[in-house]
């Protein structure tokens, strides 16, 4: 019954912003670990990579996005978010929202990491 859904990916311009969500059912929220993944098109074999993760209130950004993305969440809506940007080309992915039960000290940053997963959102940034 558990599940996470992503939305409010789309079409954008650099510098431009989004914010995705990913709504969870059939857990509560604020007992997991949560990440952000993405994937680059025409580098599947690279796997997917995380951007931001978030577990016991504190969060984890990767370089690449550091100061332009941030994660939050909505408890009561059992919900966590991705404010992006000044969105850049490279930027480009899908991106995934995943779950992991219990909350580690430092937010985990790897795939494999992960239990739950999302279906993925489109996020395109281009002129």
């Amino acid at each position: 019954q558990a599940q996470l859904v992503e939305s409010g990916g789309g079409l954008v311009q650099p510098g431009g912003s989004l914010r995705l969500a990913c709504a969870a059912s059939g857990f509560t929220l604020d007992n997991y670990a949560i990440g952000w993944f993405r994937q680059t098109p025409g580098k599947e074999r690279e796997g997917r990579s995380c951007a931001s993760s978030s577990s016991g209130g504190r969060t984890y950004y990767a370089g690449s996005v550091k100061g332009r993305f941030t994660i939050s969440r909505d408890n009561a809506k059992n919900t966590v978010y991705l404010q992006m940007n000044r969105l850049k080309p490279e930027d480009t992915a899908v991106y995934y929202c995943a779950a992991k039960s219990g909350s580690p000290w430092f937010p985990p940053m790897y795939s494999n990491d992960y239990s739950y997963w999302g279906q993925g959102t489109q996020v395109t940034v281009s002129s």
